[in-house]
């Protein structure tokens, strides 16, 4: 099937440039406006239990118990996040999603992380358009303070990505990188 025959949604999650006269962006800007409306609910939660119902009403999906979000909580979007089991979710952290995010099981997320799917062209004359490339946050990963994980980068297995480190290529697994740009510290043995 071309891409062209597939919703905005679909081709979003697929990667790839979606332009400002998409016939179809009117729709993701009604889930960046639900995302708006909900936010301020979600982050005046008082409860783990409260922010998961109310984060996975935002997201689509239940998240599950054994994962812990606290708040305050930011994104854009929220449709294209996946949480899986035994997740961590410090404080203040912030998902732009459009391009798609995925946090594996066990992964630990600290305060302030900037998760981040969503570019534009270098081209002035492009740059409202948006470049979208999905992160995944593979099993057992370790975010720390302060991160940010640029479009299209996989953190991999047992993977630990510094404090204030700037990601913008792959990690290996059983890996610790840091620095800006991050880069291959030590393996995990």
């Amino acid at each position: 099937m071309n891409t062209q025959d597939q919703d905005i949604f679909t081709r979003m999650l697929a990667g790839g440039t979606i332009h400002t006269t998409d016939p179809e962006i009117a729709k993701m800007w009604e889930l960046v406006n639900r995302a708006l409306q909900l936010s301020p609910a979600i982050n005046a939660s008082t409860s783990p239990d409260q922010t998961r119902k109310l984060l996975g009403e935002l997201i689509g999906k239940e998240i599950d118990k054994s994962t812990t979000i606290f708040v305050p909580f930011f994104t854009n979007f929220g449709r294209h996040i996946r949480i899986g089991k035994n997740v961590f979710i410090n404080h203040a952290c912030t998902f732009l999603d459009l391009g798609g995010i995925t946090i594996e099981d066990d992964v630990q997320i600290g305060p302030k992380v900037n998760l981040i799917s969503e570019n534009h062209p270098v081209d002035p004359s492009q740059r409202k358009n948006l470049i979208l490339s999905p992160v995944l946050i593979k099993r057992n990963a370790w975010i720390g303070a302060g991160a940010t994980i640029l479009p299209g980068v996989t953190i991999g297995e047992n993977a630990i990505v510094a404090a204030g480190a700037v990601v913008h290529k792959d990690v290996p697994n059983n890996t610790i990188v840091g620095g800006v740009p991050a880069k291959v510290i030590k393996e995990i043995v």
